[in-house]
């Protein structure tokens, strides 16, 4: 006995010497770090983008996580940083303290997380998570993890988002027409995209049809118009809903939306639908081509773009229905007033926050949650950069300038005064009414929940008052109860294709069902 351990003493001692020398080298605790490992299999070759890291105590509904949203927001974690030229199989170090939402991932508490890792390869995260071509890791729990201190974390990305080609469905077909102003604009070839979907009796049948122009909110792309959107109107004219055709129109692009209105950033995107797609449209198709027969609606920033070309084309459409538009009188910019000097998007003057989510009937996200999470998500194609890119002058750089200050919240006010000036719905109805009166007058119908999930009840109550003082004989409805969701789940869209087509066939007679207050 004895003996074996004489001869096993010398082997612990080299075990002993190799442990010791082991915890020597060993990376010491720290604050929370990434290793992330590129696989082979991902990229035959370098690749570039924004590596985001989401983190959460929350289990997931999907395989894939998600920014929060609302009373969750703040309980995902998420950190980002740029890589360029990214060698398949090497690794790259994560700083989650650096550039981190809701705080830099130190400040997490301990506990159970779900951990995941991505490669924005298009820097389009901000609009859409995940998009064709970006690269994706699995998503993991960590057990018992100190944010405050801990070893390093190592993750691994190998899929690429697999791209999906928008596919129209029976009775609608893809439309891909360049823009000769908007190509003109960039230097390059820009495409219009969107949808086209013929009544079912278009075939059967020699006449014309009025013609809607859709647009849908922001987040949305072409593959969600040639699916839900499609279908949707498909199945309803279908079923004895007033027959016309609907063009759906993406007006989703690298800023986030475009809405369809000429931008110093974005281009001259009124102009080139309304004097160039339009009009190929309207050579092609069996269309009215004509004031009373062509009809525009949207919802949110959809509502938003639809209400903006009915007031600055009011010759060419025949009337809109927006609804739920994006804030359509600066006064109320989701809150804050974008007309008074010393205004702030985070704090009112009394110090307290600006809400922006309400659900339930209580405010449960701040403007200033929204805009930190944005800002790690991507410098652009996010709901606010959005806005900019629309409504915001050109900086010295190039880029839209910011209409406040993101780590303040301060309004910068050359900003503030070029958005109300020249984006400012009320404003611009307001001062160009003896021009566009006589032609706009009837045509503004604009719904909008009471409970709206953005506040956007209160700056449509301040366009109303300014379309009942100057006697534009507008329609703004107001649905009890309802929020940004849940608009449409009583037969709203039903109701609107009525109203449109009893303008377009006044003869036809049409049961209309206009609801709320």
């Amino acid at each position: 006995m004895h003996k074996r351990i004489r001869a096993l003493f010398p082997v612990l001692l080299v075990a002993m010497f190799a442990l010791q020398s082991l915890a020597q080298t060993a990376t010491p605790a720290q604050p929370l770090r990434f290793s992330i490992t590129l696989a082979d299999s991902a990229s035959a070759t370098p690749v570039s983008g924004r590596l985001i890291v989401f983190m959460s105590t929350q289990k997931p509904r999907g395989s894939a996580m998600e920014p929060g949203f609302g009373g969750n927001t703040r309980n995902t974690w998420i950190a980002a940083q740029e890589v360029t030229n990214w060698k398949p199989g090497t690794a790259v170090e994560l700083d989650p303290d650096r550039l981190a939402y809701p705080a830099p991932f130190s400040k997490a508490p301990a506990g159970d997380y779900y951990v995941m890792s991505f490669l924005d390869v298009n820097h389009n995260a901000a609009y859409r998570t995940y998009d064709a071509g970006d690269i994706i890791g699995d998503r993991i729990i960590v057990e018992k993890l100190n944010p405050a201190m801990s070893q390093p974390i190592a993750l691994r990305i190998e899929r690429k988002v697999p791209v999906r080609d928008a596919k129209p469905s029976e009775g609608s077909e893809l439309f891909d027409f360049v823009s000769p102003s908007l190509s003109a604009f960039w230097g390059r070839p820009i495409h219009m995209r969107g949808v086209i979907v013929l009544p079912p009796s278009y075939k059967k049948s020699r006449q014309r049809y009025p013609t809607v122009y859709m647009t849908h909110g922001y987040g949305a792309t072409l593959n969600v118009l040639a699916g839900p959107y499609a279908h949707g109107y498909a199945d309803k004219m279908a079923g004895g809903a007033p027959q016309m055709i609907y063009v759906l129109l993406d007006e989703s692009c690298p800023g986030g939306t475009h809405e369809f209105a000429d931008s110093v950033n974005n281009g001259p995107w009124g102009h080139a639908l309304t004097a160039e797609l339009i009009p190929h449209l309207e050579k092609k198709y069996r269309m009215d081509a004509k004031p009373s027969g062509r009809f525009l609606t949207g919802h949110s920033s959809g509502g938003w773009a639809t209400l903006w070309l009915q007031v600055n084309y009011p010759k060419i459409f025949g009337g809109t229905w927006s609804t739920s538009p994006d804030p359509t009188d600066f006064r109320d910019f989701i809150g804050p007033d974008l007309t008074k000097a010393n205004t702030n998007m985070y704090r009112k003057p009394d110090g307290s926050p600006w809400m922006l989510v309400r659900m339930d009937g209580k405010d449960v996200e701040a403007f200033e949650d929204f805009a930190r999470q944005e800002r790690v998500m991507g410098e652009y194609g996010g709901q606010i950069a959005s806005f900019e890119w629309v409504f915001s002058p050109r900086g010295p750089d190039g880029r839209p300038m910011q209409l406040f200050d993101r780590d303040t919240g301060v309004v910068h006010p050359a900003v503030a005064k070029y958005w109300v000036e020249h984006y400012d719905i009320s404003s611009v109805v307001r001062k160009r009414w003896k021009e566009i009166g006589p032609s706009l007058k009837g045509k503004i119908n604009v719904i909008v929940g009471t409970a709206d999930t953005f506040h956007l009840e209160g700056p449509a109550r301040l366009l109303d008052g300014v379309l009942k003082d100057l006697g534009a004989d507008a329609k703004v409805t107001y649905l009890e109860g309802r929020t940004h969701f849940d608009l449409f789940k009583d037969g709203l869209d039903e109701t609107i294709a009525k109203e449109m087509y009893s303008v377009a066939r006044p003869k036809t007679k049409v049961k209309s069902a206009a609801g709320g207050k």
